[in-house]
């Protein structure tokens, strides 16, 4: 007997066409934008061309090494959405790196550009290798050649690149370079989080780590937790986690405990914050350090606080470890460093989860600030970029909570909706060509 066949969905449909950017970290990613779309009651058709990356591209990168060797890397590029404008994403340089990873972070740019109001798209990229195992000449020969490898699809109207894991300032003065000398002049507004002696603004880690601080305080404020001097954990002492804490202990923050990727460091009291960077900039790890008790970073996530911070890397919040959580904000510094599931029981434990789109979308504003400088070549002050990002992140935060109970929802929901309006609103009215 003939069994009839269920009718599949076209979202359905396309996902039985395993593409080579399904992988975990895509998935999760695209599973909060399904869950805020459900809740929305968003038409399906709206919803394929959003629940996957508009174009991807794949390069080799053959580079001559030092010994005069020659080793290929795998590079990617992703544009999720450019409804909103040209695409904006980082650049990062892991020895994992897969398509997955990198369409998953396209596509929590086009939410973070679309909250934080910007005109740009995500987009993202990067290339597989492990920049410890090579020198500074070998790096910057990788770098260049992965950037004339995408320069048809990159350009400051069309993707503009910026600084994301293990990649920096000089990583960008040689894409900066690499384009410019193919196109025949300097484009400064290639790419963000340069150097200042070329155009550059503040630091970009400095900026997500300050922005992070400015979205905690402004959830703390508007949730009047009862507290004076709230306690903080933050996974993650590198430029943004450091970054974070050294900006919430300016505001009156009491750190009790940080971490890097070897152990961390507690003490009920309160870290003194320049002792452990300077143990950390001797040492090049939190390990030895007196000023506090060693544990490890699953210990971390048992503390008892206030706040909690994961800086990190991603999916680092899970089921098998959630339970053991002990605070009452979740601010996620990195990005997705909390799973779906995960986030589902943080909800149901009264645990107020500030979403990465919404906490660490000042990295990206900042670069935005730099983008606009260098179009229109003028500069501006440090002091300047600081107040337009404050006034940034206040009014993007308040926004957010209207909206939350408007509509008697997360922090995450909330955001997700927001900035799902704002593309699905730019793609209908751009309408549909031909």
């Amino acid at each position: 007997m003939e069994t009839a066949l269920k009718k599949m969905s076209p979202a359905e449909e396309h996902d039985q066409e395993r593409n080579e950017w399904e992988t975990e970290d895509f998935i999760f990613a695209r599973a909060f934008f399904d869950k805020a779309t459900r809740w929305m009651k968003l038409d399906e058709s709206i919803l394929l061309p959003l629940r996957n990356p508009k174009r991807v591209m794949t390069v080799m990168v053959p580079v001559r090494m030092d010994d005069d060797t020659v080793k290929s890397f795998v590079g990617y590029r992703v544009h999720h959405d450019l409804a909103m404008g040209p695409g904006m994403g980082g650049v990062r340089f892991t020895p994992t790196l897969t398509m997955g990873e990198v369409a998953a972070m396209a596509m929590r740019m086009t939410w973070k550009c679309a909250l934080m109001n910007l005109p740009f798209g995500g987009a993202h990229g990067g290339i597989r290798l492990d920049q410890r195992q090579l020198s500074t000449g070998e790096l910057e020969r990788a770098t260049r050649r992965y950037s004339s490898e995408i320069i048809e699809f990159i350009g400051p109207n069309q993707d503009i690149q910026s600084p994301d894991l293990h990649t920096n300032e000089q990583t960008m003065a040689w894409m900066l370079d690499t384009f410019s000398v193919n196109v025949g002049n300097t484009v400064p507004s290639i790419v963000t989080g340069k150097p200042k002696s070329i155009g550059g603004s503040l630091s970009s880690h400095h900026a997500t780590g300050y922005g992070v601080a400015l979205m905690t305080r402004s959830v703390v404020r508007h949730h009047n937790l009862d507290t004076k001097t709230p306690r903080v954990v933050i996974q993650g002492f590198g430029q943004v986690g450091a970054s974070v804490a050294k900006s919430l202990k300016s505001m009156g923050f009491q750190i009790i405990a940080v971490s890097d990727s070897e152990c961390g460091v507690y003490n009920a009291d309160g870290l003194d914050l320049h002792e452990v960077s300077d143990h950390k900039e001797r040492k090049g790890t939190l390990k030895g350090f007196k000023g506090g008790s060693e544990i490890t970073n699953d210990d971390l996530f048992h503390i008892e606080c206030e706040i909690l911070a994961p800086c990190a890397i991603r999916n680092q919040i899970t089921l098998d470890n959630v339970k053991d959580i002990k605070c009452k904000i979740l601010v996620e510094g990195a990005n997705g460093p909390v799973i779906p599931s995960a986030d589902e029981a943080l909800e149901e434990m009264g645990v107020i989860v500030i979403p990465d789109i919404m906490a660490n979308g000042s990295g990206v504003t900042v670069g935005y600030f730099e983008w606009v400088q260098g179009m229109m070549r003028l500069l501006w002050t440090e002091d300047e970029v600081y107040a337009r990002l404050e006034e940034l992140v206040d009014r993007v935060g308040h926004r957010v909570f209207k909206t939350a109970e408007q509509y008697n929802c997360s922090l995450r929901l909330a955001a997700m909706r927001l900035a799902i309006d704002r593309v699905v609103e730019a793609r209908w009215l751009r309408g549909l060509y031909p």
